[in-house]
């Protein structure tokens, strides 16, 4: 039996496209913080090589997403955001949407998206995964979107 895995270092150079939502940005900046710690000095990933594209909410990444992935020049796509339970069935349909439409694209397209979309029942959860008790969400997204450009790689080369 043949095992695949691969480390979280970048050995080549990669392009890694971010969509971050502004909704809820107080949140969602520290997301992205995290996750750009992690591009640069663990993937050692150059930042002229990560856009970051803002979007007014979660609900509009997917279609960012898309786009992207048609293009060809990512290796991966880190989604960032944070949905916050209200008191109406909102949150779940966004939820629902946002991450079916991610996991779509990127089987679809064949490109890593990682999803760094918080879902929380109120603020302080909210907080607690960027950042502060629960580690980030940002900075796991990032690690995720590492490691899947080298597991496809290898897959690639295995042919």
């Amino acid at each position: 039996m043949k095992i695949v895995q691969e480390t979280i270092s970048t050995k080549t150079k990669k392009n890694i496209a971010i969509i971050i939502s502004r909704y809820n940005n107080f949140i969602n900046q520290h997301l992205l913080d995290g996750a750009l710690d992690i591009l640069k000095r663990i993937g050692q990933i150059n930042q002229k090589n990560i856009p970051i594209i803002h979007v007014p909410g979660a609900y509009e990444i997917p279609i960012i997403a898309s786009i992207i992935s048609k293009q060809k020049k990512y290796n991966a796509i880190i989604a960032l955001g944070t949905i916050i339970k209200g008191h109406t069935l909102h949150y779940s349909h966004i939820s629902h949407a946002v991450n079916s439409g991610l996991t779509n694209i990127s089987i679809t397209n064949n490109i890593p998206i990682s999803i760094g979309i918080i879902t929380a029942n109120n603020i302080e959860q909210a907080i607690e995964r960027a950042g502060t008790k629960l580690g980030n969400k940002g900075s796991e997204a990032a690690l995720t979107a590492l490691e899947m450009i080298n597991i496809i790689n290898i897959l690639a080369q295995n042919k």
